[in-house]
């Protein structure tokens, strides 16, 4: 996507977040997606992260992220004041990534993917992480979407590219497997020695994945991010190899 559209997606998921934590009858509810969590801990949560990220982008390229003092803000108790805290961070991030542009380098934790340490992957990891909570806080509230259709499809891509690609080695038998889109996306994960690396599957047509994964793109990334289970999708193929690569963790 064009920077600018994943911008506006930020502003447009922090709107619905907003909205979700508003409609919610009670700040103290538990949030059934992220254990041990309330609602007020998920707001807060992703109120300082954002205030975080703000930090990292105007502080440009540099080996570590700013001190905590930097960008903490602790998160008040009472619905309104909440509500507005979230609106000053969210909008603290868009006015730093807006500032910056997409092409300055930023820190990252992501140096061994596919993804530039650039502010414009920190936009595009950004509003995975608004839209995957804001998820959380619909389905708190009880009324879960799925993630709108443009936010979900740059999702898949992304978080191939940040969260599961990577140089450190596979430590099973060499594998690819494909990840299906039914709005007509696909893409593959080649895994081996080399490690993990993520491509449009279109481009291998006549060689079949040794697993694959296909649902919608909103379901997809909710099982990236372990809000769905994989039985929720429909799977193809060596399914131990699915289930090596959901418990991989590699440091």
């Amino acid at each position: 996507m064009e920077y600018s559209d994943v911008l506006r997606l930020i502003d447009d998921r922090a709107a619905a977040f907003r909205a979700a934590i508003a409609a919610a009858p009670d700040l103290d509810a538990l949030v059934p997606s992220c254990p041990g969590w309330t609602l007020f801990d998920l707001a807060q949560h992703l109120g300082e992260g954002r205030r975080k990220w703000a930090a990292i982008v105007a502080a440009g390229p540099a080996g570590a992220p700013p001190s905590k003092p930097v960008w903490e803000s602790p998160a008040p108790r009472d619905r309104a004041a909440l509500l507005d805290w979230w609106d000053a961070s969210a909008r603290q991030l868009v006015d730093a990534l807006r500032e910056a542009g997409p092409d300055r380098g930023c820190w990252s934790w992501w140096g061994r993917s596919q993804s530039p340490e650039t502010t414009g992957a920190a936009a595009r990891h950004q509003l995975q992480e608004i839209a995957v909570h804001t998820y959380d806080a619909q389905l708190t509230a009880g009324a879960p979407q799925p993630l709108p259709e443009e936010v979900a499809l740059d999702g898949v891509d992304e978080f191939l590219a940040t969260c599961a690609a990577t140089t450190v080695p596979w430590p099973h038998e060499p594998a690819t497997v494909d990840h299906h889109a039914t709005e007509g996306r696909s893409w593959r994960l080649f895994l081996s020695a080399e490690g993990a690396r993520n491509t449009d599957s279109t481009r291998h047509p006549a060689e079949a994945a040794d697993a694959s994964v296909e649902g919608t793109a909103s379901d997809i990334v909710l099982l990236f991010y372990c809000r769905i289970p994989l039985d929720a999708l429909k799977v193809e193929g060596d399914r131990r190899v699915i289930d090596q690569l959901i418990a991989w963790e590699p440091e």
